[in-house]
């Protein structure tokens, strides 16, 4: 029984490395519809959308299950108690890079992004894809390092969003205002992106530690 046990708590990690591993394609194939206005793709992105949120609904029903057979303690209840924390960042994830999809979709046979800003958004795109990457990573091994590495890659996706801002404050700015408000949310959601992956990697500390205050965390590492 101990080992059915068990192999409930690894198929709820298994579950969510396939999440993050579903989120890195969808932005990465996402950010190729946005740059190259494809349609085809953008769509396939927003189809494959529910793949993510059928398995969140399943983790969150076998979590619940754990939860309610077994009355797990101590480092077991952690593990159910971040994978549902985790299914959550993720799943909102894979909706942000629909959301970009939604926008190259909206805007076709039109780039959404001008030339000016297509080497910053294209670097959005694989900050995104290399922190997700990560994420599915620390899920798997629990390694607080890895975790805390995450923290720069979100610092640098920020000072891209800041980036896409300078943009369109900039007095050469001379696009239509529909192109404004189209960059402004799509800075916002890759930005988002990357604050969810963080969010994961917060899960895992406390996972590893118990503690939720990351000074304190770290220490104890």
């Amino acid at each position: 029984m101990r080992n059915v046990y068990h192999d409930e708590l690894s198929g709820l990690v298994e579950t969510l490395v396939e999440m993050t591993q579903l989120a890195e394609s969808a932005m990465t194939r996402a950010t190729t519809a946005l740059l190259d206005a494809d349609r085809e793709l953008a769509e396939s992105v927003i189809s494959a959308d529910r793949r993510i949120d059928d398995l969140q609904r399943d983790l969150e029903e076998r979590a619940v299950d754990v939860l309610a057979r077994q009355s797990p303690v101590a480092t077991d209840l952690r593990v159910v108690v971040t994978a549902l924390r985790m299914s959550s960042s993720l799943e909102r994830m894979g909706d942000l890079a629909r959301h970009v999809a939604k926008l190259a979709r909206l805007r076709y046979p039109d780039a959404v992004v001008p030339a000016e800003l297509r080497s910053t958004v294209l670097e959005m795109g694989q900050v995104a894809e290399r922190i997700v990457a990560k994420a599915g990573s620390v899920i798997a091994t629990r390694d607080v390092q890895l975790a805390a590495e995450m923290e720069v890659d979100d610092d640098e996706m920020d000072r891209l969003h800041r980036q896409v801002f300078e943009q369109l404050l900039a007095r050469t700015w001379n696009h239509p205002t529909e192109v404004a408000v189209d960059l402004t949310l799509c800075s916002r959601y890759y930005e988002r992106f990357a604050d969810h992956a963080v969010s994961v990697a917060k899960s895992v500390l406390f996972l590893v530690t118990g503690s939720r205050d990351e000074d304190v965390a770290a220490q104890r590492v």
